[in-house]
């Protein structure tokens, strides 16, 4: 098989994952009855095959960067326990790939490759589940004297075929209900579509009984939450990865972490405490995708969904995905499922969306922590009556510590632009939990983080309060203005050592011969859309006298805009400028 026809093995998958997706949901029982296998099962191959097909586009039709790519696209799109076994299986087809086509010693190589990395990414391998089952498979491809593809694709299907009936007696919780392992009947999808695509038809295999509804309930005495909790790590090594492994299998249970072997892990683990999981991986790496599902409440009370093959993953679509990537936490809202619009979600809802702004339950016990660099510029917020957080750098740990200290049930956060959204969103996972709510609001800087101190208000609910400030700080244009200390290539052209620089947001627009020059036509194009008010918050570097004459330029070319200079005290800009 070349990487033409692995794709073609891919959609043939997809095919039949999509066929069966109702059958496997309704097998769901372990290790909770979520009822979501087939779906996520079906999502993961959906996302591998996107990536081998952009693959195939890019570099033709060579079986390694096609495979390489299925797995990768499969480790990031990991749905779920099942998915991130899944790509594991994949990447195991890619590690035993090289510079020829996949044959049959490369299926015999690929299923024990995927057999070592599945046991090595559980932190305990059940034994009657996809694991026992993808075993069975690779011994017997490994068994089969025969030296055709075709040939050993189907031993390793039968085999698997054989000990997907056997589960029953090897896991408890499956016998009690009746079932086969649904991660396990997926694997036996996949391994029958190499077949269907090698040897021209796929095997026939026998319908599985699926339970009632009340061997899928929960006893009574299990409605504490228990969370399932994924992301994606990088930046990280084997070394790191083995740790955060360790201390998600002391938080909970079905602990999973995979690489694609190009330094992309994705990590599942089911537990009660979702913050501190978020945690052990913000120790681990840089985190983005984070999700986080109520399953226990999920699994029981939506029982009824099963008939129609709708997963959790599914009803987590339709809520509002709990999908955050690295980009702008400001920005992050529902994210587009597979052909599905966000919506609000409903009333029972039992999703918790990371980084989304919860509901309060009462106003009063409220507090606002604030992200301040500069002695002026924390009496500022201190005086406003926020609680600061300052000293360089302020770093991911030090801000959940910080939001842990607050004695507040509610916790506003003026992030003041210290740290990156993919962490901020990261943080807010950890530190929240059923004694406290945290809200981290969009200001990227201190002067937005006054405007929107400005408008707080105790006396309303801590949405509302949340969205005004927001608001006041998404409106309040920035910019910044420091001097150049090397050559560098700009957006607006090279600078010089010593050359004034005005910047709008994070980018240079600016390039004048001083700061003083570069302040005054930095004002004129942030003036130029109109303006109220204009906050100059001074820096340590500031030259003497600075704010006096821009105060004194803004005066002069656009009468009636108030001016407010503040003695900040910050290290890097010399000045902040806020436009209201």
């Amino acid at each position: 098989m070349d990487g033409t026809a692995l794709l073609r093995w891919g959609r043939t998958c997809l095919a039949g994952l999509e066929h069966r997706r109702e059958e496997i949901n309704a097998l769901n029982v372990f290790p909770v009855p979520d009822a979501d296998t087939g779906t996520n099962l079906l999502a993961t191959m959906r996302a591998a095959v996107e990536a081998g097909e952009a693959a195939a586009r890019a570099d033709g039709s060579a079986a390694r960067a096609v495979a390489v790519a299925m797995a990768h696209g499969a480790t990031v799109g990991a749905r779920g326990n099942s998915g991130i076994i899944l790509s594991q299986v994949l990447r195991g087809v890619a590690d035993t790939v090289h510079g020829g086509p996949f044959t049959a010693d490369s299926l015999r190589a690929a299923l024990a490759r995927a057999s070592e990395l599945v046991r090595e990414a559980l932190s305990v391998p059940i034994e009657g589940t996809i694991l026992t089952v993808l075993d069975c498979a690779t011994a017997a491809a490994a068994a089969c004297p025969d030296q055709e593809l075709a040939d050993v694709a189907l031993a390793a299907a039968d085999g698997a075929a054989k000990a997907l009936g056997d589960t029953p007696f090897q896991l408890g919780v499956l016998r009690r209900a009746g079932v086969v392992d649904a991660g396990a009947r997926g694997l036996v999808v996949l391994l029958d579509g190499l077949v269907a695509v090698t040897r021209g038809e796929a095997p026939t295999r026998p319908e599985y009984p699926r339970p009632a509804a009340a061997d899928r309930s929960a006893p009574a005495g299990e409605a504490e939450p228990q969370y399932e909790v994924m992301y994606l790590l990088a930046d990280s090594d084997e070394r790191k990865v083995a740790a955060l492994r360790a201390r998600l299998g002391e938080l909970g249970d079905s602990v999973v972490v995979v690489g694609d072997g190009s330094g992309s892990w994705s990590a599942h683990v089911h537990c009660a405490d979702a913050g501190a999981a978020v945690e052990a991986g913000i120790a681990a790496g840089m985190l983005s995708r984070i999700r986080v599902e109520n399953v226990a409440f999920a699994s029981h009370a939506d029982i009824s969904e099963v008939s129609s093959g709708l997963g959790a993953a599914d009803r987590a679509t339709r809520a509002n995905p709990g999908e955050l990537s690295d980009g702008d936490a400001s920005r992050a809202g529902p994210a587009r499922g597979e052909g599905i619009a966000g919506s609000v979600p409903p009333a029972d809802s039992t999703q918790v969306v990371a980084g989304a702004l919860g509901p309060s339950v009462a106003p009063a016990d409220r507090g606002i922590l604030a992200v301040v660099a500069g002695a002026g510029a924390a009496t500022l917020f201190e005086d406003a009556g926020a609680v600061v957080l300052a000293g360089e750098p302020v770093t991911a740990a030090t801000l959940l510590a910080a939001i842990r200290r607050m004695p507040n049930r509610e916790v506003l956060v003026l992030p003041n632009g210290a740290l990156p959204a993919h962490e901020l969103v990261a943080v807010g996972v950890a530190a929240r939990d059923a004694h406290r709510d945290v809200l981290l609001l969009p200001s990227a800087s201190m002067v937005q983080g006054l405007a929107a101190l400005a408008v707080h208000d105790r006396g309303r609910i801590a949405v509302d309060d949340a969205f005004a400030m927001s608001e006041a700080a998404a409106t309040t244009r920035w910019g910044s203005l420091r001097a150049a200390t090397e050559r560098a290539l700009t957006m607006v052209g090279t600078c010089e050592p010593g050359d004034g620089l005005g910047l709008a947001g994070h980018d240079v627009v600016v390039i004048e011969r001083d700061v003083p020059a570069a302040g005054r036509t930095l004002l004129d194009r942030l003036l130029a859309f109109g303006g109220e008010l204009v906050t100059l918050l001074m820096g340590a570097a500031a030259p003497d006298g600075l704010g006096d004459e821009l105060a004194a330029h803004i005066a002069q070319n656009f009468p009636g805009v108030e001016v407010i200079v503040y003695s900040g005290g910050q290290q890097g800009d010399s000045v902040q400028i806020g436009v209201e």
